[in-house]
C-alpha cells in the first residue's frame, strides 16, 4: 500500500560511478531529478589529490549547472591502521579544504583496515585514537565526518560503528547508512542495526546487496531490507540526503563503478521504494 503522506529527500549520488567527467556525471545525475552530487573522483583523480586549480574548475562547473554537493566521498580511513596517525589526518584536511571549496557541509570517511592475523579486539586503540583525531579536524574545519559502515575495517558490524560514534563523542563524526555493506558482512540491517545506531544516522548511502553471495543489487531487490528502512526513517521525521551508489558494473581503483545505464536502473529501483514508502526526492 502506497503511503498518503509525503515527505521530501535530498536526491544525491556518487558522480564517478557514471562517468570519469564530472560534466557528464551531473547531466546523468540531472536527468535523474538530482540536484546535488556525491564527490569522490573528478577527471579520474580522487578528490584528495585534484590540484587547486582542478578543485576551482569543478567548482565552477557545478556553479554553472546549478548542482550542489552533498558530501565529499573521501578515502579517509580506508588504510591499515598500523599507518601513523598524521597520515589519515593531513589527507582529511585536504578533504575539508575540498568541501569547503565544493561548498560541501559531509565529508564520509571508515575505521581502518587491519591484516588477517590480526584480531579486531586488539585495534580498538588504536581506532580510536585515529577516529578522535580525525573528529578533532573536522571540528576545527566546521564538516560533519560520515563513519561509512564498509566491510572488513574495524567499524563493519553495528556494535563497532556505535562504539566508534559514542567514543569520540563528537559532534562532528556522525553515520552514513549503508544497507549493501551490512549484508555483505552477515548483518540483517533493519534488525540488527537500526535501532542501535538511528540517533546517529546523519545521511543514507543507496544500494542493496544479497546475503547468499554479497552480490551489490538495486535497491529493493537484495536483503537490505530498504523499504523498511525508509519507512521508518520517514516515520522518524528524517530529511537528509539519500546517495546513490549502486556499484551494479563492477569496480575500480577509485571505488565501485555502474555506468549511465546501470545507473538509471539504480535510480528507477529506489524510486519505485520511495514511491511506495512516500517519500519524494529533489
Amino acid at each position: 500500500m502506497v503511503s498518503t503522506t509525503q515527505v521530501t529527500w535530498q536526491l544525491s549520488g556518487f558522480g564517478d560511478e557514471i562517468d570519469d567527467d564530472p560534466a557528464v556525471q551531473i547531466a546523468v545525475l540531472q536527468a535523474l531529478g538530482a540536484n546535488h552530487i556525491e564527490v569522490r573522483s573528478a577527471w579520474g583523480t580522487n578528490i584528495v589529490d585534484l590540484s587547486d586549480e582542478q578543485l576551482q574548475a569543478l567548482a565552477t562547473l557545478l556553479a554553472e549547472k546549478d548542482m550542489k554537493v552533498s558530501a565529499i566521498a573521501s578515502p579517509i580511513g580506508k588504510v591499515d591502521v598500523s599507518l601513523p596517525v598524521q597520515h589519515e589526518v593531513e589527507r582529511l584536511r585536504r578533504a575539508a579544504n575540498a568541501a569547503k571549496v565544493l561548498g560541501a557541509r559531509y565529508i564520509r570517511i571508515f575505521s581502518f583496515y587491519y591484516g588477517e592475523s590480526v584480531q579486531v579486539e586488539s585495534i580498538r586503540d588504536a581506532v580510536m585514537e585515529r577516529m578522535r583525531a580525525l573528529a578533532g579536524v573536522a571540528e576545527e574545519a566546521g564538516v560533519v565526518l560520515l563513519h561509512e559502515n564498509e566491510k572488513d575495517i574495524f567499524g563493519d558490524i553495528p556494535d563497532r560503528v556505535l562504539d566508534i560514534i559514542e567514543t569520540v563523542n563528537s559532534p562532528a563524526l556522525k553515520v552514513a547508512w549503508d544497507a549493501a555493506n551490512f549484508v555483505q558482512v552477515g548483518v540483517k540491517p533493519f534488525d540488527e542495526a537500526y535501532a542501535k545506531l538511528r540517533p546517529h544516522l546523519e545521511y543514507l548511502q543507496v544500494k542493496d546487496a544479497l546475503f547468499s553471495n554479497g552480490h551489490v543489487m538495486p535497491a529493493g531487490e537484495g536483503d537490505g531490507d530498504l523499504l523498511r528502512t525508509v519507512e521508518a526513517l520517514k516515520a522518524d521525521g528524517y530529511q537528509g540526503f539519500a546517495s546513490l551508489e549502486p556499484h551494479l558494473a563492477g569496480a575500480h581503483g577509485l571505488g565501485g563503478f555502474s555506468g549511465p545505464t546501470a545507473f538509471g536502473i539504480a535510480a528507477r529501483a529506489f524510486a519505485k521504494v520511495t514511491a511506495e514508502a512516500g517519500v519524494q526526492t529533489a
